[in-house]
């Protein structure tokens, strides 16, 4: 890696620390420390211990946060990366996207309630002009771009911004005035390009078929995204990239990929956070759903959870888990997915740490996950909820709170992790009632494959969103398979 830029501070620890171990065969025993503590005073001994590497990583992160397109760092993140490119030996490849703030369809519906909101202008729907630039000043043989699925759809001047992209993309250079007229052609990393008709022509692929659907592809998570492949027309005179292969038998649930981590406790808010009085609440609330349930026609099976003899997990975890033997407790992963998350040299978990909920939303948990577990993984909507437990919200009967509680499932493919999980957790409930919370940040990086040595800087905010708004890295290691293939000698 060359050069990469981050605006988000926290991200950009995070960043520059993964750099870091990037720079070594095997990981020293010091950064194995460090992510265990957390402590900042160990990571900038780690930093001051191995100099090189510790510079190497800054370098290549630039040397802390910066913004495509602000004033202050615009030229200096181009004249970086130039940088990197002229000092680079061999194929150059661009990786990246604009922001989907505009284009996601959450967005578009917050944009839809400001008054004199117009798309035409929100400069957001022409960030992808940075992009852009960036193409045309480096001339990478190979650039992947990604973005929400929203892109499809989302609109200006009544037009579709995603066809506009795809002209613009092939001809970067013109569209923002550079000299350079090097040319693109735009492949999908999922379907072939048609075939030549009798004439020799070749129809473009439809929108859609720039959509990954990673749960297709060996990746445990509904995330569908638009990623595009573009690749330099001189390099497709001796060869044409191939596509990701999907993986259709291997349907992972949530079961397959979280089951070995640790259980924990939820915290409480409102009342003493204690493990007794977390016990003594989730034993009500078990009493008062198997009520309800039982109102509403559902019998209870006698191995339910929560029948008073189960025994519950104490603690709530935290920077580090300490566990004797984590790959003992995978013994449901595959041997692939083994080697791609765990590493034993870790000793436990990182970033495994339960955050705390109210009295009343533990009842709430405890509900969808029993619901859940009746229902064959079906989580259950607001007119399912009993009055005993639905929310004291103005717009609960609406309809646009119909699955504000939603159970990650033991045995569905998840779905999408996206960085709404920072703001809540009530859409990403824990399947097991006797844990009664929402998923911890390690959960929710196994769910986007993040491998467990991949530690996340920051507060727990900022880690649940720098993994919301990630690219699943199993899926971005497949996508860097076409792309070496397409490249390698």
């Amino acid at each position: 890696m060359a050069a990469s830029v981050e605006r988000d501070a926290s991200a950009h620890m995070t960043l520059t620390l993964r750099a870091f171990f990037r720079q070594f065969d095997e990981a020293p025993d010091e950064y194995y420390e460090y992510v265990r503590s957390g402590e900042p005073e160990l990571r900038q001994e780690l930093f001051g211990q191995f100099k090189a590497e510790s510079e190497a990583a800054i370098a290549e992160s630039l040397g802390g946060p910066r913004v495509l397109g602000d004033d202050k760092d615009h030229g200096e993140i181009i004249r970086r990366i130039k940088e990197a490119a002229v000092g680079h030996n061999g194929p150059k490849v661009l990786i990246g996207g604009p922001p989907c703030q505009a284009y996601s369809v959450v967005g578009r519906a917050r944009n839809r309630g400001i008054n004199g909101y117009t798309p035409e202008t929100d400069e957001r729907h022409f960030l992808y002009r940075e992009y852009l630039e960036i193409i045309d000043e480096v001339k990478p043989e190979v650039f992947v771009m990604e973005n929400v699925k929203g892109i499809l759809t989302a609109k200006v001047h009544g037009k579709r911004i995603f066809d506009a992209i795809l002209k613009d993309l092939r001809k970067p250079g013109k569209v923002v005035g550079g000299v350079n007229d090097t040319e693109y052609e735009i492949f999908s990393l999922v379907a072939p390009l048609p075939e030549p008709d009798a004439l020799g022509e070749r129809s473009y692929l439809s929108s859609y078929d720039y959509l990954i659907k990673a749960e297709e592809y060996g990746v445990p998570q509904a995330r569908h995204r638009v990623i595009l492949l573009g690749v330099r027309r001189d390099i497709l005179k001796s060869r044409t990239p191939s596509v990701v292969q999907p993986e259709p038998s291997r349907n992972l649930t949530t079961y397959d990929v979280i089951e070995g981590l640790p259980a924990l406790r939820s915290g409480l808010t409102k009342i003493a956070n204690t493990h007794s009085s977390w016990a003594e609440n989730l034993h009500q609330a078990a009493y008062a759903v198997r009520k309800a349930l039982s109102e509403k026609g559902y019998e209870m099976p006698p191995s339910f959870p929560l029948d008073g003899t189960v025994e519950l997990p104490v603690s709530q975890g935290g920077n580090f888990v300490n566990t004797q033997d984590t790959v003992k407790n995978h013994s449901v992963l595959n041997e692939d997915l083994l080697k791609w998350y765990v590493d034993p040299r870790i000793g436990g978990y990182l970033n495994h740490s339960a955050r705390s909920h109210m009295p009343a939303d533990i009842y709430r948990y405890m509900f969808a996950c029993s619901f859940a577990l009746l229902n064959s993984g079906a989580s259950p909507t607001a007119k399912d909820f009993p009055e005993l437990f639905v929310p004291k919200h103005k717009n609960w009967k609406s309809g646009h709170f119909a699955d504000r509680f939603k159970v990650q499932a033991r045995n569905r493919t998840p779905s999408t992790v996206t960085s709404h999980i920072a703001k809540d957790g009530h859409y990403f409930i824990h399947y097991d009632p006797r844990q009664c919370r929402s998923l911890t940040v390690r959960e929710a990086a196994r769910i986007q494959t993040f491998p467990d040595n991949y530690y996340f800087e920051g507060n727990r905010t900022q880690q649940y969103v720098q993994v919301g708004n990630a690219v699943p890295p199993l899926l971005a290691k497949k996508i860097a398979g076409v792309v070496y293939d397409l490249l390698k000698p």
